[in-house]
């Protein structure tokens, strides 16, 4: 075997034992006993303390043989997956093992706390849990070091090469943007979507949304949907892939589009290929690439005109009484109503940003020390009052909405917003290379587009930077102006306005 084969054979076993990780996670926040949690924080901990421990003292030594004399060795294929490995590497060495299973049982046992807190609207049942996060993650920073900010060094394990700095130069004009958009949209009449707040049992729900699944190719033969407090999607390997939805029984938007946006991660997962297990060929770029493959077929597919008009007489079947008198067009505007929302996922594709600015708004604050956990509530809700208009009536709709947290994710945020941004300039590369999207939406054949997906994403596996990749697929780097057009003509049509 060559020094690269002997490293992707110890990267395979190293994978191996990352997957038998994400199924404990997967049981840990799907079926597994509350009482289980104390033992479970302890078996991960352990885990993931042999991972890293594999990784830098079985893999390293093989990693740094190449690095000093072997890389001109190395095959176009080996050498984009092992700059890729190296720079993993460099990363990770800095970190202790003791601190990377001090995070994991830290986290395991925080999760448990944030549904607790949750489903009594108790921040402070949560805030000690937080707080040992962001004691181990800012300490996480300072082993691996920075030069700008320290929010940087946690941004780079999301968005491998992204700053605060650079953050900052997107959103700030963005936001002008954006709030430009809503002044030509808010004093509008408002659309109808009453007739979408009808009562229809879990059941019923589940059973569609398995059936919208198949259809807009999520292959239920490597993947499968269950429920959880908070959706989300992890993938053992290509061929096993977990996605988790919630449900409303009287609003079924809940459950579609949790669905619909766990399915393009999973789709995405589906699509890298597992004949590269445990290279970076076979991983996913970064989340922000990992977010514009959800967002595009929540955003872009799902909430699109022709796609209402595929899936209308499905619906009315679901909806026998208050569908009737509706119209597709009808459907269309009720999915894209603006009207700001207290829940995230549950807001509209416009002022869903303003959640994700302020949350990493809030994170570098936290991270920087400029701000304490027990202020975490009130700048939340001055946040929320500030960029939405909304009061806040309780923790469960504010500040302890979302999961992430609890998972030690911190840095993570600002990736729906980016993922948001790649959709929108993916998906007009994909107009423009195949031709006739909407006839194809509109006769429930997503086949083509999944299919160009694959092939300039997907199969792109991790071997270049977020940045090379929009720039391979659509011929420039990140160009926010592809979502803006796109939503001056989408909102301009729900609403019945040319919008400038």
């Amino acid at each position: 075997m060559t020094p690269f084969e002997k490293l992707h054979s110890a990267l395979k076993e190293l994978k191996h034992l990352q997957s038998a990780v994400g199924l404990m996670m997967w049981d840990q926040e799907v079926m597994m006993a509350a009482g289980s949690a104390p033992l479970r924080a302890q078996h991960l901990a352990a885990l993931q303390g042999m991972s890293h421990t594999k990784f830098i003292s079985e893999c390293g030594p093989l990693i740094r043989a190449i690095a000093e004399s072997g890389a001109d060795k190395l095959t176009e294929f080996e050498r984009l997956n092992f700059n890729r490995i190296h720079r993993d590497f460099e990363r990770q060495e800095k970190l202790p093992v003791a601190h990377v299973m001090a995070v994991s049982e830290a986290t395991s046992a925080a999760y448990h706390a944030w549904v607790e807190a949750r489903k009594k609207s108790d921040f402070g049942g949560f805030a000690t849990s937080l707080e040992r996060i962001l004691d181990l993650r800012i300490q996480e920073t300072e082993y691996l070091g920075f030069e700008e900010d320290p929010y940087d060094a946690l941004l780079d394990e999301y968005e491998p090469e992204m700053r605060a700095s650079t953050l900052k130069a997107v959103f700030d004009p963005f936001k002008v943007e954006l709030r430009g958009l809503l002044s030509q949209i808010l004093d509008r009449p408002q659309v109808e979507d009453a007739f979408l707040n009808q009562q229809v049992p879990e059941a019923r729900q589940m059973a569609w949304s398995n059936d919208v699944l198949r259809s807009i190719g999520f292959d239920l033969n490597r993947g499968r949907q269950d429920l959880s407090v908070h959706p989300f999607s992890l993938a053992v390997d290509p061929n096993d892939v977990r996605i988790t939805t919630r449900v409303s029984e009287t609003d079924i938007r809940e459950m579609l589009y949790s669905t619909i946006h766990e399915a393009g991660h999973g789709m995405y997962e589906q699509g890298l290929p597992p004949t590269h297990l445990g290279l970076p060929a076979a991983e996913a770029c970064s989340l922000g690439i990992h977010e514009s493959q959800s967002r595009l077929w929540e955003n872009n597919v799902a909430r699109s005109l022709p796609f209402c008009e595929h899936f209308f007489p499905t619906l009315a079947a679901l909806y026998p009484d208050k569908l009737k008198g509706k119209t597709p067009l009808d459907l269309f505007r009720a999915v894209n109503i603006v009207a700001p929302n207290l829940i995230r996922i549950s807001d509209n594709e416009l002022t869903y940003h303003f959640h994700i600015l302020l949350r990493t708004e809030l994170e570098i604050e936290l991270i920087n020390r400029r701000l304490k956990v027990k202020d975490l509530p009130d700048a939340w809700n001055a946040k929320v009052k500030e960029y939405l208009g909304l009061d806040v009536p309780d923790a469960a709709q504010g500040v302890l909405q979302d999961i992430h947290w609890s998972h030690g994710s911190i840095g993570y945020f600002p990736t729906y917003s980016l993922g948001s941004f790649y959709a929108a300039q993916f998906m007009a590369q994909a107009g423009k290379d195949l031709g006739g999207l909407d006839q194809d939406f509109r006769t429930g054949e997503f086949g083509r587009l999944k299919s160009w997906l694959n092939t300039h994403i997907h199969a792109k596996g991790r071997l270049f930077s977020a940045e090379a990749l929009c720039t391979s697929v659509t011929g420039t780097g990140l160009d926010v102006r592809h979502f803006i057009a796109y939503a001056k003509e989408k909102f301009g049509a729900v609403y019945g306005i040319k919008i400038n």
